[in-house]
């Protein structure tokens, strides 16, 4: 798949496209056959079976601004048994795709530094942001709560 795209979404689900458009091509061409077309593939951890585990981000809000090197506190509920000792918060720069590379493609994993009850079913961890700019250049990143490698839906932020 020459010209592909791969792309995590909000939602956890992974969009995948591709196609090899010539100004000569046709689509019924025998010599070079393409398929046009879209697909989002759902991996395991969005299995209903799952939904207890996956937490769901309550603060800050989809659009925060985050500063660089600084505590960041997350609310989040969870339905199921919590595993503290298995939550981490991620940043996910999206990517800009051409020829089968995605270009700004990064993942941060920002551990867990405490991660407490608040109240029935909602908790809260901390984590200091990245440091500067050369571990995470200023933007927009979707960040997740991730429990148990099931990551919550994701939320814009944008460090700055």
């Amino acid at each position: 798949m020459y010209h592909s795209t791969a792309v995590l979404l909000r939602d956890g689900r992974v969009l995948v496209g591709d196609s090899n458009p010539h100004e000569n091509y046709e689509l019924a061409d025998e010599l070079f056959p393409t398929e046009l077309r879209l697909e989002a593939f759902s991996p395991d951890y969005l299995n209903a079976k799952n939904s207890k585990l996956r937490p769901r981000i309550i603060d800050p809000k989809s659009q925060a601004k985050i500063s660089y090197g600084r505590k960041l506190f997350i609310r989040f509920s969870l339905t199921g048994n919590i595993a503290t000792n298995l939550v981490s918060v991620t940043m996910v720069a999206p990517s800009f795709n051409t020829h089968s590379f995605s270009m700004n493609q990064r993942l941060l994993v920002l551990v867990a530094e405490t991660v407490r009850k608040v109240w029935e079913m909602t908790y809260q961890v901390q984590v200091t942001t990245p440091a500067s700019g050369n571990l995470a250049p200023s933007g927009y990143y979707l960040l997740y709560v991730v429990h148990q490698q099931i990551p919550s839906e994701g939320i814009w932020v944008q460090i700055l």
